[in-house]
Order: structure tokens, then sequence, then C-alpha cells
């Protein structure tokens, strides 16, 4: 009985193995089916402009739907990430207007982000309100922050050395995208061999469980907010370096596509399961997406119809796969 028992478990774990495989497999197929389907209407779009150019657009997404892919495997959500992304750019504006090393002013922006990630952490773990309702209202405060704090006007006239950290080039890569792909390589060590991810995904899949199993699911679940916030912040001094100038109005609509990036990239929106590589993938999705749109002329509103279609399927899809694991 024993043995069988052993042999059966191993039969399980194998089969996980496989489907998780190919779930993975099925994104990556995806991102190249939609490659391969452009370049055969677009002449334009297989070519190493192209693509540099599909990267560093994907880079601000991908950044963002990092952090978003921590919370949501915790099973919550993070709305304000497009705002936050707007108010740190405006402080990293305003404190290189004001004289301060650029060091320092992005060490200001990033830190914004992740003042509002913790307080977004700190009211979702202590006061146990909805992620949704508090990140909600943090995208609406963080928002009129910066509004108030540019008086709705953009913050022009940064110093041209800044400009390096969202425009600039190592060789023909931009900075962006290399700065994209380190994330993912330390966020991903550390989702995958840590406590702290190990915490994350036992939050996610059950988070009495997780209690009871000696889990401090208040820190888990600040840390999670604080990693988005920071991330968050990040893509706003990032947008604002490329941009050489920060707007109040910057990020508009991006929470949306990063959550879209994390879900297609396979993380549930019930927690417990997500990668950063299959989330990366899935921002490399939308941004392959939205570009091929455009080489071809399609109009705007038909890619966001586009991108909605597919987080439904994606949606569907993990309902479906999680029925099949019940």
């Amino acid at each position: 009985m024993i043995i069988g028992a052993i042999t059966g478990i191993k039969e399980m774990k194998s089969k996980l193995n496989i489907t998780n495989l190919l779930n993975e497999l099925g994104v990556l197929l995806g991102l190249i089916s939609m490659g391969v389907l452009f370049s055969i209407f677009s002449k334009h779009f297989f070519t190493v402009n192209n693509l540099l150019t599909i990267a560093l657009q994907t880079s601000i997404i991908a950044i963002l739907a990092m952090g978003v892919t921590y919370v949501i495997i915790t099973s919550g959500i993070d709305l304000s990430v497009g705002s936050i992304l707007a108010v740190s750019g405006v402080v990293t504006g305003k404190a290189l207007l004001a004289g301060l090393p650029i060091w320092l002013s992005i060490l200001l922006g990033i830190g914004m982000g992740g003042l509002c990630g913790l307080i977004n952490g700190v009211i979702i773990s202590n006061f146990k309100i909805a992620p949704f309702i508090v990140t909600l209202g943090m995208m609406s405060i963080a928002r009129g922050a910066a509004n108030v704090i540019t008086g709705a006007m953009p913050v022009s006239g940064l110093p041209q050395q800044f400009a390096f950290v969202g425009g600039g080039r190592i060789g023909i890569v931009p900075v962006p995208v290399i700065i994209m792909f380190t994330l993912a390589a330390i966020l991903g060590y550390v989702l995958k061999r840590t406590s702290f991810g190990r915490y994350i995904y036992c939050l996610g899949s059950n988070e009495e469980a997780a209690l009871l199993s000696g889990v401090n699911v208040k820190k888990t679940k600040i840390g999670v907010y604080v990693i988005s916030g920071l991330m968050a912040g990040l893509a706003g001094v990032i947008m604002t370096s490329r941009l050489v100038s920060a707007q109040s109005a910057a990020g508009l609509g991006y929470e949306l596509d990063a959550i879209a990036a994390a879900i297609i990239g396979g993380c549930s929106p019930l927690g417990g399961a997500g990668k950063i590589r299959e989330t990366i993938i899935g921002a490399f999705i939308i941004g392959t997406m939205r570009n091929g749109l455009n080489l071809l002329s399609i109009n705007a509103f038909w890619q966001q119809i586009a991108i909605g279609a597919i987080i439904i399927i994606a949606v569907y899809i993990d309902t479906v796969r999680r029925r099949k694991e019940s």
C-alpha cells in the first residue's frame, strides 16, 4: 500500500509538472505565433529596430506587472500602480528642479512609490479592507497628489544627464530593457527560492492555513504591496527620464495593462499561482499586439477590445484548469 501511495504521488507530481510546462509553453507559443503573424502582414515588424522598440515600450508595463504579480499571487489586486507611477515621476522631477543630485532624486521617486505601497499594505492587513477598495482609493489619492504638486502642468527643464535612465542605451540595448530583465531575474529568484516567496504562494493558496502554519500574514501582505509600490515608483522614474518631463497624467490606464500582463502570463486572479517569467511574456504579448496592430494601422480602440478579450480568455482558461485540478 505504501509503495502504491508513493507511486501515485509521483504520478500526480509528474502530471502537474507536465501541466505547468504546457501552460508556460502555451503562453510562449502564443507570443511566437503573434510575432510570426505580424511578420507575414508587415515587412517592418521583424527588424532589429522594431523588436528593440517593442522591448522598450514593454519595459514600463513589465516592471509594473512584476510588482502586481506578487500582489495577485496573494489573491490581492493593486489598482493604484498607474497613479503611483505618476506621483513618483512628479516627485523625481521636482527634486531635480530643486537642484538635488540625480541619484537622490531617483531614490526619492522610488521611495515615494514604496511609501504608497506601504500605506496600501498597512491598511489592507490591519484594517481588513478589501484590496480593491484600498488601492482604488490610493489610485485617486496618488493621482490627486500628482496634480496638486504640479498644478496639473508638466514639470520640464530636467537635466539631460537624467535622460540616460529612460532613453540611454548600452550597446544597442535600451537601458530600461536591461533594468526590466535584471529585475525579472531578482524578483523571480525571490519568488522561487526564498522563504518570503513561499509565504506569498502559501498566503494566496489559503490564508487561514498560512496563518496556522506560522506565516506572518500581515508582514507578507505589507511586503508585496511595498514591492508593487517600489516597482511603480521605478517605472515612474524611467518614464520621466524617457520623456525628460514629469506629468501628472502619466500612467493613465497602466494599472489595467499591468494586471492584464500578469493574468495573460498565468497569474490566477484567485491567488496561489503565477511566475515572473510568464508575466514578462504576458507583457510582451500586449506590447507585441499593440506594435503589430499599429504597423497595420488598426484603430487603437480595437486594440483595447482585443486586450480585453484576451484577459477574459486567460481567466476562463485558469478557471477550467482549476476545475480539472480539484
